[in-house]
């Protein structure tokens, strides 16, 4: 059969024409065509919104067989529209929905619409349902709501609205559920939204709403549920929301009130959750309380909240949640809390409770998880506290809690423990071999004797374990721990362990192995090279000997090696040179013989890392030059000695001629720089002269040369002479200060008015500049728990304390194997010690005060790093983000969060530490500094995340 050349444009035209008449028939499906012509489908979710070609008008809709279009039975007028969920962007123009007259639910919810809401969605008088949520709308809420009476659903929660509340919404007789939470509403609450008729669910919190909460809210006597926190109101809780009769959820938690906690609240009889935390109340928790005998959920954490539990606490038999951690509370933990029979978790750390904990605590409930750990609690664990056999984790940690474990004997839900820094004795009596979801463990800081149980290898999901200073443990190390599948982090030190170390034989997940100050003997395992993941390993001071096993130092992630105090012999491995990650080695105090490989990485560990070997020769220790007799080696000083003198005059006249009266040039190297001399050092600079072109005290960096070829980065300082001796002391202390999360400051060199600081030159830029690439999970943990390890080390294990100073994510350096390293620690303390503004004394953390300036500046370390999770979790999308995070529901932030990291339903484990870090984060930006976490607390919280290392 031969085909028309005219036969196919003619189709074509027919086919568009039929359409175009369809179409006018068919207003509903050209208005929705017209709409997906205006938006961005980013993944083709209205793929199936067309006009199949060929269909002839039939007075039916279309569209009533798109997706997200809803029909009425005769599939002739379009009664709803839910496009939530699908991916789209754009503005919504709002010229396409006047034919959409008898429209009942419109649903555009989590999407990426933005600009202004159109108002002609005001128009669409039958409308029962709007549903706007997850987007990006912005502006004033636009006025002329009040056109939809009909309207029982107003959902906008999480945009970006400005300007005041929406008055006109009262006016809306039938409204059942107002929204408006996650945006940037600001003024003040409207007394007039105590005026709702019918509303059931109010929702204003993440806002930047201030003044007073009204009291008008006091008349929303059908309102169940009222949300109202995280936002910046003023003075305290009015007592008239005791009126809200049929309230059962009210939630003001972050919102900057204050003054005391109304008893009036206790007339709120269905009241089934109560959540305040994370304000500025005080006073006493009432009494009376104990009549809210609906109350299933009451949080009052993170507050000024002083006094007693009270006794009366014992009424609310429903009680399932407690938390009243990070506060001032002090007393005893009442009998009464122990009877609640609904009890599942119970939060009280971090306050002054004293005495034991009640007898039968967890004997009469399902309890969870329990939480007292900072306080001064005495006795011992109560013996059912397990006897629900719910209890998944149980802190204990930093209180002077005595006895033994033998209440957790059979405790086989556990899986998290934590009893450290109390004084716990007799053996260690878990069964490990009915443990089965036990993670992480830390018993140290006690006084256990018995050893490690040998059945430790049976805890297949065990990923952290730590019994160190426990002097009187005793025992070896059973044979097969290493072999445990999710192992990290394994910590014995100071534990009078004795035995060999057990073979190698799997321990694919080790980072990390502490064991310093046993009686370990026998030989380090060939095995150990299968421990390909392994970072740090301590096993100072015990009796261990024979050699260092090359394939030890030929391990690619190893950082920290400290083998110092042993009876170690043979020569130290080449292949510690040719590590890339190898930050510390320290083989001191062994019998070591030979020479030291000659390579820059290892004779940059200073002396000090090889002291105590008298058979061990080499930079950085004595030369290894053959004998030479008598004769010739007199000879050979005399000439030395006339050759030295001869030159060190010529240098001290040739730097008194340079520098006139600046003073002696003078040198003092640390740990990872030869030791040059200043003249060596000066020399290296192309100019020296150019070097003074640099601000002084700016952050500001230079490269140099020295003689060997190894590269430093310079900053240069200006001081006077009087200020010489007192900063000088301080950068030997930052010089001093050695941790694979900090930069090394290898040396300075100085005279009366100038000093040129050295640093190590890392190649791989910083934070700053590598925030916006996008980096799996794992990544984002290492880096978040490389940045809290060496800020942990400043304000924990250097004595003094040294704040950091301008944490931010350009003093975030990565290096060869894009491991952070903090850079410019010190350096704003350093300025103030040469401009005399601060005393030069403090003290270290934890043990003595401190002047006001270092721990000012300490406190705002800790706020710092909060923000650095922001932006590191936000992919630098948030910076200074201490404040919005404080003032948006917490829900909020964790949805915005797991939609940045790709964080979802199939990732429970990502989603769970992701709610950790955020934890962190909002602890460590709290506004009052008392509030905030220790950078070690910070960090024991972060232990359990799978890129942890130790």
């Amino acid at each position: 059969m031969e085909i028309s050349p005219w036969s196919l444009p003619f189709n074509l035209l027919f086919t568009s024409m039929l359409i175009v008449v369809v179409l006018a028939a068919d207003p509903y499906s050209k208005a929705l065509l017209s709409l997906k012509s205006q938006i961005i489908d980013g993944s083709n979710s209205l793929d199936d919104w067309k006009v199949p070609p060929g269909e002839t008008p039939s007075g039916k809709v279309h569209a009533c067989s798109w997706s997200g279009v809803k029909c009425n039975k005769n599939s002739t007028i379009v009664v709803g529209l839910n496009l939530g969920m699908k991916n789209l962007a754009g503005e919504l123009l709002g010229n396409q929905l006047s034919v959409f007259t008898q429209l009942v639910e419109l649903n555009v919810s989590q999407n990426a619409f933005s600009g202004e809401l159109p108002v002609e969605i005001f128009n669409l008088s039958k409308l029962t349902t709007l549903d706007i949520s997850g987007n990006n709308f912005s502006g004033r809420f636009p006025n002329g709501i009040t056109g939809l009476k009909k309207l029982v659903v107003l959902d906008a929660l999480s945009n970006s609205f400005s300007g005041p509340l929406p008055v006109e919404v009262t006016e809306l007789e039938s409204l059942k559920v107002l929204n408006l939470a996650g945006s940037y509403f600001d003024g003040e609450i409207p007394s007039s939204y105590g005026s709702f008729k019918s509303l059931e669910y109010l929702h204003l919190a993440g806002n930047s709403l201030t003044g007073k909460i009204p009291p008008e809210l006091g008349k929303l006597k059908t309102v169940t549920h009222m949300e109202i926190g995280y936002n910046f109101y003023e003075g305290s809780i009015p007592w008239e929301l005791s009126n809200m009769t049929e309230l059962q959820y009210l939630d003001i938690a972050g919102a900057n009130l204050s003054g005391s906690i109304p008893k009036q609240l206790c007339n709120l009889s269905k009241l089934e959750s109560l959540f305040l935390f994370r304000n500025q109340l005080m006073g006493s928790i009432p009494w009376e309380f104990s009549q809210m005998v609906s109350l299933i959920n009451l949080d009052l954490s993170d507050n000024l909240i002083s006094g007693p539990i009270p006794e009366s606490f014992g009424e609310l038999k429903k009680l399932k949640l407690l938390s009243l951690m990070f506060n001032e509370m002090n007393g005893t933990v009442p009998d009464t809390i122990a009877e609640l029979p609904s009890m599942e978790t119970l939060f009280i750390w971090n306050n002054f409770f004293t005495g034991s904990l009640p007898e039968n605590l967890g004997r009469l409930s399902r309890l969870r998880w329990l939480d007292v750990s900072n306080n001064s609690f005495v006795g011992s664990i109560p013996p059912g506290v397990c006897a629900g056999g719910k209890l998944f984790k149980l802190m204990l940690f930093s209180n002077n809690f005595t006895g033994n474990l033998s209440a957790l004997s059979n405790c086989l839900s556990l899986v998290r423990l934590r009893v450290e820094d109390n004084s716990f004795s007799g053996e260690i009596p878990l069964n490990f071999s009915h443990l089965h979801g036990i993670r992480y463990i830390d018993l140290s800081g006690n006084r256990f004797t018995g050893g490690i149980p040998a059945d430790i290898s049976k805890a297949l999901k065990l990923q952290y374990f730590s019994v160190s200073n426990n002097p009187e443990l005793g025992g070896t190390i059973p044979w097969k721990t290493w072999s445990l599948p999710f192992l990290q982090n394994f910590s014995a030190s100071f534990c009078n362990i004795s035995g060999n170390l057990p073979p190698f034989r799997s321990c694919k997940s080790l980072v990390v192995v502490e064991l310093q100050k046993n009686t370990i003997s026998g030989s380090i395992p060939n095995s150990i090279s299968n421990c390909q993941s392994l970072e740090i390993i301590n096993l100072a001071r015990n009796h261990l000997s024979d050699h260092i096993p090359k394939e030890l130092a030929s391990l690619p992630s190893l950082g920290v090696v400290d083998l110092s105090h042993n009876d170690f012999s043979g020569s130290i491995p080449a292949e510690f040179a040719k590590s890339s990650s190898l930050v510390l080695l320290n083989v001191s105090f062994n019998d070591i013989s030979g020479t030291i490989p000659s390579h820059e990485l290892l004779q940059s560990m200073g002396s000090s890392a090889y002291t105590g070997n008298p058979k061990l020769c080499g930079a950085p220790l004595q030369s290894c030059s053959t004998a030479i007799d008598g004769k010739k080696l007199r000879l050979i000083l005399l000439i030395s000695a006339g050759v030295v003198i001869l030159i060190a005059a010529t240098v001290s006249l040739l730097i008194h001629l340079r520098k006139g009266s600046k003073g002696q040039w003078k040198m003092n190297s640390f740990i990872g720089l030869p030791q040059f001399t200043a003249n060596d050092v000066l020399r290296s600079f192309n100019a020296t002269d150019s070097k003074e072109e640099l601000p002084p005290f700016s952050g500001a960096f230079c490269k140099a040369v020295l003689p060997t070829g190894i590269t430093v980065l310079v900053k240069k300082l200006e001081w006077e002479p009087k200020r010489v001796k007192i900063a000088s002391e301080f950068i030997t202390q930052l010089g001093n200060s050695r941790h694979m999360n900090l930069i090394r400051l290898l040396g300075f060199c100085y005279n009366n008015q100038l000093t040129y600081l050295l640093y190590d030159c890392l190649p791989n830029g910083n934070l700053a500049e590598k925030l916006r690439m996008q980096r799996d999970w794992g990544m984002k943990c290492r880096i978040i728990i490389g940045i809290a390890k060496g800020l942990c080390f400043l304000h924990h294990d250097c004595n003094p304390a040294i704040p950091h100073g301008d944490l931010k994510s350009s003093n975030v350096m990565f290096d060869d194997n894009f491991e952070p390293r903090l850079a410019d620690f010190g350096f704003k303390h350093l300025i103030q010690l040469i401009k005399g503004t601060v005393p030069a004394t403090s003290s270290r953390l934890g043990t003595g005060e401190f002047n006001d300036a270092i721990k000012d500046e300490l406190y705002k370390d800790i706020y710092n790093f909060g923000e650095l999770i922001l932006e590191i979790l936000t992919n630098g999308k948030v910076i200074k983000g201490g404040a919005s995070i404080q003032s948006k529901p917490k829900d909020v932030v964790l949805r915005e969060l797991y939609d940045e990291n790709e964080a979802g339903s199939t990732n429970s484990l990502q989603e769970d530490e992701m709610k950790q870090v955020v934890d962190v984060a909002l602890l460590c930006t709290k506004s009052r500094a008392v509030d905030r976490p220790s950078i070690e607390d910070a960090l024991k919280l972060l232990s359990g995340l799978k890129a942890n290392g130790k």
